[in-house]
C-alpha cells in the first residue's frame, strides 16, 4: 500500500552489511536471509529441521520414578533443597543447536550504483534489491517449497554463482562436498556437508536456469556470461546416508514447465501467503512522511505510530513466514550463524507462546497448525517423559526441544526443568483458543488433553494439612523462591496448568471421566496472596517471593489462560496486579517485557502496557531487518521481541472469551487513534473496531448465533449475536 495507509513492507537505502540486518523470507520450512548486495549479493538459506549433532540426538530423560516418592516425602518435611539430588548426576545437555546451510553467492563485476534501494513486501513475502543495471527478487514459495531467486541486468549479466557453507562459527571439520553440473537449463550446483561423528548429513541443491548469454563450469561455481536473467531454484535436505541429488533436479526442472517460471512460481505462492497476511491490518492514522520513511528512519522515532504499524505487520510478516513445518524457535527460522544463543531452540517455558500469541487473534491458523503438528510429532516422547520421570501415565513436555526430540533432557541443578509438569497445558493452550475461535475441537487436541489428565491422575496423589491436593515437586520457570531451592511446592503456574488441564479435558471428554477430572481440580489449592498483597509465586506457606525476574509464570492465570480476571476474580486480579508491579525486568530481555505487557493488558493498565512497550521501543532492540534482539542494543539476535509484539497491541484494543469481548481495555497513549481490520474472538465472530479520542465503533461478523458480555470503559452489557448478521457497536449507545 502507499504512505496513505499502513506500509506493508520496509525498505533501506544500501544493501545490509550484517547478516542480522538483512532481509527474510520463508515458507515455514526454508529460510531467506538476502544482504541485496548487487556485487556480491549473498542469500543466506536456513531450514527448520537443520540441528547438528551434540550428543543431544541420543539423550534420554532421567530415570526417577522409583525416588519421587522419597524427594516427595523430603520436600513436604520442610527439606527444602531435597528436588536439587533429584537428579541422574548428569551434566547439562543442550539440545541439538540450530545452524544456517550455506550462502548462495553470486558475485558480479562493478557497475553503476545510482539508484540502489533493498526492500520487502510483506504482502508477497518477495525481497528485492535493486540498482541502475541490476534487479535481485528473492521468495520462498508456500506453495512448492523452494527457493526462487531471479536475477536481471540491462546490460548482459556477467556472474560467478557458487553455494558458500563458510559462515561464521561453522566447524572446521564439516564434510564438505560440492557438484557442479551442466544441464540443459543451465547447471546444477549442489553442497553436501556432513557433520563431524556423525551419520547425519545435509544437502543443498542449486538449479540455475540461464536466459541468454553462456555459462561455464568453473568448479565448485558457475560462471554466466553475457545473460539476460539468471533463475535459481534451492532446496535444502536434511538426512543420513546419501541425497539423491539427480532426483532432486528432476523435481526441480518440473518447476520450470512454465514460460514464466518465476511468475508462475510467485502465483501459487501468493494463494496461500498474501491471504493469510492480509486477513488483519492495524492503521493507527500515522504521518504519511514518516511511514514513507525507511525501517532504520522509523527506528530512530521509537515513538511514532508508523513504527509501531510496520512492526505490527513485520511481527505478522516473520512470524508467518517463519511458521509451518514448526512454530518459530528462538530466531525464528533464521541465523547467519552456527552459534545460535541457546542452541536456536524451541524454549517451550515461555518464548514458543509468547511468539505464537498473536496467532489466534491476528487470524494466522497456519502458525496454530505448526504448533500442533510439532505436538503431535512429540507426544510419543511427552509419553517417556512422564513414565521415566514421574512413573505416571500421560504426558509431560520438555522446556527444551531441537524440533527432533520432545524428551525431557535439559536440565541441571539450577535449571531442574524436568521438573516442570505445566509445559503439556501451556502449549496446548493456543490450540484450544483455536478451537474456539473456529466453533470446532480438533479430535488431536482432545486426546492430547485426555493424556495430560491421565498424567494429573497419577502424578496428583499428595495431600496437605487441609486436604488439598499438593503438586510436589514444582517448578516456577526459571525462577526459586527466595528463601528456598529451584524445586519448591505449588508453584502457581503448576496449580493454574492443572486445574485447567483437568477441567479442559473434562469440557472435551464428557463422561465418567470428565466428572472425576473436575473432581480433581476441585481439589487443588487457591492461589495465596502474600505479605505484600501480591499473588504469590509458590502458594506453600513459608516459600517467598523473588521479585526480579524476567519470568512471570505466576500470571499463567491471568495470561493467557482466564482464570483470574478483572471481570470474574477482582480480588485475585488485584493481587495479581501487584505482583506485576514488583517484578523487576531482571536482564532486560524482550520476552520479559512483553510477557509484562501481555499480563498488563489483561488487568486493563494501559500505563504499563505503554511503559512495557517503551521498554523495548526505546532500547534499541530492532535491527534493520525489523527482526529483534534478545537484549537491548542490539545484543543476540533473537524473535521474541518481533514476534510478540502484534499480539500486545491486538490484546490492548480487542480480548474475548467464548462468553465475554472486552473492547480497548488497556490502550496505551501511542494507540489513541486507529483502525484493526479482521481480528478473530474466541465466541466465533471476526471484529473490525476503529477508536478516536472521541469514540468507537465495532463491527461483528459472527459465525455462530451466541449472547456474550460486552465490557467497555462504561462497563458491562449482554450482546446478542446472529450467526451470519453484522452487528455494529458505537461505544455508548448499544
Amino acid at each position: 500500500m502507499t504512505a496513505t495507509g499502513p506500509v506493508h513492507g520496509t525498505w533501506e537505502p544500501a544493501p545490509a552489511a550484517r547478516w542480522e540486518d538483512a532481509f527474510l523470507s520463508g515458507n515455514g520450512r526454508h529460510g531467506v536471509l538476502v544482504f541485496g548486495d548487487p556485487y556480491d549479493d549473498r542469500v543466506i538459506v536456513t531450514q527448520h529441521t537443520l540441528v547438528r549433532p551434540n550428543g543431544g540426538e541420543h539423550a534420554r530423560p532421567p530415570r526417577l520414578a522409583a525416588e519421587l516418592a522419597d524427594v516427595q516425602d523430603r520436600l513436604l518435611a520442610g527439606e527444602s533443597d531435597a528436588a536439587e539430588r533429584f537428579t541422574d548426576g548428569r551434566p547439562l545437555q543442550w539440545v541439538q543447536p540450530f545452524h544456517p546451510a550455506f550462502q548462495v553467492r553470486l558475485r558480479r563485476p562493478q557497475g553503476r550504483t545510482d539508484g540502489y534501494r533493498r526492500s520487502v513486501d510483506f504482502t508477497t513475502g518477495e525481497v528485492t534489491a535493486t540498482a541502475a543495471d541490476w534487479t535481485s527478487r528473492v521468495f520462498v514459495s508456500r506453495a512448492d517449497d523452494v527457493i526462487v531467486q531471479q536475477v536481471t541486468g540491462t546490460t548482459g549479466l556477467a556472474l560467478d554463482i557458487a553455494l558458500d557453507h563458510r559462515l561464521p562459527g561453522a566447524p572446521h571439520d564439516l564434510g564438505i562436498g560440492h557438484g557442479a553440473l551442466r544441464t540443459p537449463e543451465g547447471a546444477l550446483l549442489s553442497l553436501r556437508a556432513r557433520y563431524p561423528g556423525s551419520d547425519r548429513a545435509y544437502t543443498g541443491v542449486t538449479l540455475v536456469a540461464v536466459t541468454g548469454g553462456t555459462t561455464e563450469l568453473a568448479p565448485p561455481a558457475l560462471r554466466v556470461t553475457g545473460a539476460d536473467s539468471v533463475l535459481l531454484l534451492t532446496r535444502v535436505h536434511r538426512h543420513t546416508g546419501e541425497l539423491d541429488v539427480t532426483a532432486e533436479a528432476r523435481a526441480l526442472g518440473d518447476l520450470l514447465a512454465d514460460e514464466r517460471p518465476y511468475d508462475s512460481l510467485l502465483a501459487r505462492h501468493l494463494a496461500l501467503h498474501r491471504s493469510a497476511y492480509r486477513r488483519v491490518v492495524l492503521d493507527l492514522a500515522a504521518d504519511p512522511a514518516e511511514r514513507a520513511l525507511p525501517g532504520t528512519g522509523l527506528l530512530d522515532r521509537p515513538h511514532s505510530a508508523a513504527l509501531l504499524e510496520r512492526l505490527f505487520a513485520a511481527g505478522r510478516y516473520h512470524l508467518l513466514s517463519a511458521a509451518g513445518l514448526n512454530p518459530p524457535r528462538l530466531t525464528g527460522l533464521w541465523t547467519g550463524d552456527w552459534d545460535t544463543a541457546w542452541s536456536g531452540a524451541f524454549t517451550n517455558d515461555a518464548n514458543v507462546n509468547l511468539q505464537t500469541a498473536s496467532a489466534a487473534a491476528a487470524a494466522l491458523p497456519e502458525v496454530t497448525e505448526a504448533c500442533a503438528a510439532l505436538v503431535q510429532r512429540q507426544l510419543g516422547d511427552w509419553r517417556e517423559n512422564a513414565r521415566a520421570v514421574f512413573g505416571a501415565r500421560g504426558v509431560v513436555a520438555p522446556a527444551h526441544s531441537d524440533g527432533e526430540s520432545g524428551l525431557s533432557y535439559h536440565f541441571d541443578r539450577e535449571y531442574p526443568l524436568h521438573l516442570w509438569t505445566a509445559g503439556a497445558d501451556w502449549l496446548l493452550k493456543p490450540l484450544v483458543d483455536h478451537d474456539e475461535i473456529r466453533g470446532e475441537r480438533d479430535p488431536r487436541t482432545a486426546d492430547a488433553l485426555a493424556e495430560v489428565a491421565a498424567f494429573y491422575e497419577d502424578f496428583l496423589s499428595r495431600t496437605d494439612a487441609d486436604g488439598h491436593l499438593v503438586i510436589v515437586p514444582s517448578y516456577s520457570p526459571e525462577n526459586r523462591p527466595a528463601n528456598g531451592s529451584w524445586g519448591a511446592v505449588n508453584a502457581a503456574m503448576d496449580l493454574s496448568a492443572a486445574r485447567h488441564a483437568l477441567r479442559t479435558a473434562a469440557d472435551y471428554h464428557p463422561g465418567p471421566d470428565a466428572d472425576r477430572w473436575r473432581a480433581l481440580a476441585d481439589r487443588l489449592p487457591p492461589h495465596r496472596i502474600n505479605a505484600d498483597g501480591a499473588l504469590a509465586e509458590w502458594a506453600w506457606p513459608g516459600l517467598d517471593d523473588t521479585y526480579d525476574h524476567r519470568h512471570l509464570s505466576h500470571l499463567y492465570g491471568v495470561w493467557p489462560l482466564d482464570e483470574i480476571t478483572p471481570y470474574d476474580t477482582p480480588d485475585l486480579a488485584a493481587a495479581a496486579h501487584r505482583a506485576l508491579e514488583l517484578r523487576g525486568a531482571e536482564n532486560d530481555s524482550a520476552h520479559g517485557h512483553l510477557h509484562h505487557a501481555l499480563i498488563a493488558a489483561r488487568l486493563r493498565d494501559g500505563a504499563r502496557v505503554a511503559a512495557a512497550l517503551g521498554q523495548v521501543l526505546d532500547g534499541d532492540f530492532f535491527h534493520a531487518s525489523l527482526m529483534s534482539a534478545h537484549y537491548p542494543h542490539r545484543d543476540v539476535y533473537n524473535a521474541d521481541a518481533a514476534h510478540t509484539l502484534p499480539a500486545v497491541l491486538v490484546e490492548a484494543l480487542v480480548q474475548s472469551t467464548p462468553d465475554r469481548l472486552v473492547l480497548l481495555p488497556a490502550p496505551p497513549g501511542a494507540l489513541s487513534t486507529g483502525r484493526l481490520h479482521g481480528v478473530r474472538t474466541r465466541f466465533g465472530a471476526e471484529l473490525d473496531l476503529s477508536w478516536a479520542p472521541d469514540g468507537a465503533r465495532a463491527v461483528l461478523k459472527p459465525s455462530r448465533t451466541v449472547r456474550v458480555d460486552l465490557w467497555t470503559s462504561s462497563g458491562a452489557q449482554p450482546l446478542d449475536l446472529v450467526a451470519g448478521e453484522d452487528h455494529v457497536l458505537t461505544l455508548g449507545t448499544w
